[in-house]
This record gives structure tokens, sequence and C-alpha cells, in this order.
């Protein structure tokens, strides 16, 4: 019995000291998506080279397929300040017309999403104007806006609007019955039930249709460019396509690609850290 007595009070000790409990843990587990991981970031890298080597071998022609030395090229003769400007006019009108049709999506499709009656009468007119196509709206805002910012604004906000405006009435909609039962059975006001219950449970697919929403509108910015432009990546495009230079344009096409996924990865880190009290399911090591 005293052994045994002994044995314990030795054990708490060893548990007590920083330095044996850390000679304790076991080693830290590779992750295994890492190389993965690299291996997702090497594939661009590796396309561009293999369309650098068929380029050069003459296998694609060059005056339909620049290589990408050429567009790296072109891009660098552009120079950083004049690049700059046609990036900087791109970016700030995504994130404004992105910010203006998120925010206003957010607002109705709560809306929507709490009132049956409020979604009865503005479902039908949503359903009709989102088939409408990008391109159809530029001479309608030419007409009431003028050729100034308001109108590429406002298109790229129209693109923004509805995915966010989907998926927030369908995140309000697919919430659990018995989690609004259990918030109704304590007595919850609406405020507090929209907020505690409805809100935190509808996130994971509202920001679904934020990161929607944001490609959305670096697609409709290319239209919105073509509205008297003069600067931004949709006007390069719209001028390569005119001066017959397609490095400018696969240049351009380069940027918007990269631009939109550093865009993405933002918005993704933002939903990561909202969104780290969820218990979500984790793929199994077999399927990885």
């Amino acid at each position: 019995m005293s052994t045994a007595k002994n044995f314990f009070t030795l054990a708490r000790r060893d548990s007590s000291c920083p330095s044996c409990s850390e000679l304790a843990q076991p080693p830290r587990a590779i992750d295994p998506l890492r190389l993965w991981r690299y291996a997702g970031l090497a594939l661009p890298v590796a396309f561009l080279a293999v369309i650098e080597l068929l380029v050069r071998a003459s296998i694609l022609p060059m005056h339909l397929v620049p290589a990408p030395s050429a567009i790296a090229q072109t891009l660098w003769d552009l120079g950083a300040a004049r690049l700059a400007r046609h990036v900087g006019a791109s970016v700030i009108r995504v994130y404004g017309g992105f910010a203006i049709g998120a925010a206003l999506a957010l607002l109705i499709g709560a809306a929507m999403g709490l009132s049956r009656r409020v979604d009865a009468l503005l479902d039908p007119a949503f359903q009709a104007l989102r088939a409408i196509p990008s391109l159809a709206w530029v001479p309608i805002l030419l007409l009431w806006m003028g050729i100034d910012e308001a109108p590429k604004i406002t298109l790229i906000a129209i693109g923004a609007f509805f995915p966010v405006q989907l998926s927030v009435v369908a995140g309000i909609r697919g919430v659990d019955r018995k989690l609004i039962e259990f918030g109704e059975l304590n007595r919850l006001s609406r405020r507090a039930l929209f907020t505690r219950i409805l809100l935190p449970a509808s996130m994971p697919q509202i920001f679904t249709g934020l990161r929607t929403g944001l490609s959305l509108a670096w697609m409709f910015m290319v239209a919105a460019e073509l509205i008297a432009a003069t600067r931004g990546l949709g006007y390069l495009l719209s001028d390569g396509r005119e001066t017959g230079r397609p490095d400018l344009v696969f240049g351009a096409i380069l940027l918007l690609a990269l631009l939109g996924k550093l865009s993405d990865g933002m918005l993704k880190a933002i939903e990561v850290r909202a969104l780290s009290w969820r218990d979500a399911h984790q793929v199994s090591e077999a399927a990885r």
C-alpha cells in the first residue's frame, strides 16, 4: 500500500514539472494536407511553365496565346505607377460596389427571411431582376447616371446583391426548428431570438453568399468598366482587344485572377475567425 502511495506521489511531482510534462507530450503530428496545399500553390506555376514551353516550341501560336514571360514583360513595360492606377481603380470600384450591394442584401434578405409577407411581396421582382444579364444594365445606367463612377459602382452592387440576398434568406429559413422552439421556450424576445439563435445559425450560409457575391463583383467590374472608363483592368482588357494585343489581354486576366483570389482569401480568413465556435464536420483521414 505504501509503495502504491509513493508511486502516485512521484507521478504528481512529475506532472507539476513543466520540463517533465513537455518531455511526456507526444511529438506534434505533421499536417497531412500540407503537401497538398503546396501542390495547390505549385499547380498554377507549373501550368504557366508548360504554356511557356509550348509557345517557345511553336506548338501554340504566340499571336493567340502569348508566353507568360511576354505577359510579364508587358506588365513590366506598363510601369509600376500606371499599373497601380489601373489596379487601384478596379479595387476601389469592386469594394465600393460590394459593400453597398452586400449591406442592402443583408438588410433586405433578413427582412424576407423573417417575414413571409415581405418575402411574398419582393421575391417575384427579385427573381425577375436576377435573370437580367450584366451587360443589359449598362445602357440603362448610362441613361440614368451618366458616365462617371456612379453607374460603375451601381452595376457592381447589383452583381453582389443577389447571391448575398439569397444566402441570407436561405440561411434564416434553414435554421433548425428545434433551436427556435428552444429559444421560445426560454422566452427570448424577437430581437434576442434573432441575434442569439437565427443569426449565428445562418452565418455559415451567409458567408458563402458573401464570397459568391464578391466573386461576382469582380465579374461585373469588367462590364462596369466598359462604361466610358479610362482606368481599370476592364479598360486594359478592352484596350488590348481593340489594339490586337493578346499579351495585354492575358495580363489583365491574370491580374484579375490574382486579385480575386486574394480578396476571397481575406474574406475566408474572416469567416474562419468569425465562425471559430462551430463544431463542424471534419473529413476522416481515410477520405483525405
